[in-house]
């Protein structure tokens, strides 16, 4: 199957457009590999623009200034209502959701300077 752009478009925003529900704003959970959290960044609310050419870019996320700490397997994306939306490989090299470390201490500020999802065409 091939998507035109259209329908990138459109299936990148009703994904993104997810994280928008509930009453506030969404948020990345840094995560080990056994589900514990590491770091919460919050959202802008709405949390995406609208994609372009099946690209949707972040608005800004507030940094966790107190992170409790762990080493991040995974980034996991929530709606306002902690309903989990989905989840992306996280690590240095080679992962969805590339961090310049995957170890962040506890007190550590955790931020966040881009964030992208995209629909392929095939």
């Amino acid at each position: 199957m091939i998507l035109t752009t259209a329908a990138r478009n459109a299936a990148c925003n009703a994904i993104v457009d997810l994280v928008d529900g509930g009453s506030g704003a969404g948020t990345i959970q840094f995560e080990t590999s056994g589900d514990a959290e590491v770091a919460t960044l919050t959202f802008s609310d709405p949390a995406f623009g609208s994609a372009s050419t099946g690209v949707a870019t972040a608005s800004a996320t507030t940094s966790d200034t107190s992170a409790t700490g762990g080493t991040i397997a995974q980034a996991s994306i929530y709606d306002s209502s902690s309903t989990k939306i989905w989840e992306n490989t996280a690590g240095t090299s080679g992962t969805e959701f590339i961090l310049s470390s995957t170890s962040i201490g506890a007190g550590d500020t955790v931020s966040c300077s881009s964030f992208t999802v995209t629909v392929p065409a095939s």
